[in-house]
């Protein structure tokens, strides 16, 4: 039976984050923002959460339609080339790490529509070679526990998703995108300058990255929810 007949709804790879306690479930457990499932969902895709374990990651891929990066804990410094580690750095899980950077690395080769978010676009700037700040200065200049505009650039997909050239966004990181990655352009920014979205211009797929958490505001906000629907969209067709 073709996926077709089996469901309308496009697949959504979303590597799940490994928590050391989850009471449900009474021990560890992998596991991804409800939030952010739900944004998928009303979009009309079909979330599932992948197991993060190295190897085969382009074969498991290709039964998917698209993919999103979610947030999650601080990247090990060494991916980015740093000699040393911030005491704000937290969080980091080599596993995760090195799985959701082939994640972006394959996605973006085989042309996967993907969508990264806060640690996701991370993640992606490092694939390709960029670098990040570890702390952008603690506590009274991180975006934490924060909604603050941001400013979109004309004529990118991230325009065209959230239909907006300004935005008010939910953000929750204390490090942000220092050198870009290869091919990277910075597609938003914050008041502050801190960069709040990337895109690859001839990348193979649809691809866009934001630095906040559109699925905070989703529920209430068309321009967030457009992420998720363009994703969707993308992954259709």
């Amino acid at each position: 039976m073709s996926r077709t007949k089996r469901s309308s709804r496009p697949l959504i790879a979303i590597p799940a984050r490994f928590s050391a306690t989850t009471s449900a479930l009474r021990y560890a457990a992998e596991v991804n923002a409800r939030a952010l499932i739900e944004a998928v969902w009303r979009a009309g895709g079909e979330p599932v959460s992948i197991h993060p374990a190295a190897g085969e990651t382009a074969l498991r891929l290709t039964r998917f339609d698209g993919v999103l990066l979610p947030g999650g804990g601080d990247l090990a410094p060494h991916r980015y080339g740093a000699t040393d580690t911030h005491t704000s750095v937290y969080d980091v899980d080599e596993t995760q790490d090195a799985f959701d950077l082939e994640v972006a690395r394959t996605a973006l080769d085989l042309g996967l529509p993907l969508l990264a978010v806060c640690r996701g676009l991370q993640v992606v700037n490092v694939a390709l070679g960029g670098t990040l700040d570890q702390d952008m200065g603690g506590p009274e200049r991180e975006h934490r526990h924060m909604r603050h505009p941001v400013e979109i650039r004309r004529g990118m997909l991230l325009e065209l998703a959230t239909g907006a050239e300004k935005a008010e966004v939910s953000c929750y990181h204390h490090q942000r995108v220092h050198g870009l990655g290869s091919g990277l352009t910075v597609t938003a920014r914050a008041a502050d300058g801190t960069v709040e979205g990337l895109e690859l211009p001839h990348a193979k797929g649809w691809f866009t990255a934001v630095q906040w958490h559109p699925e905070d505001t989703a529920p209430e906000d068309p321009a967030q929810q457009g992420l998720f629907d363009a994703l969707v969209t993308a992954a259709r067709t």
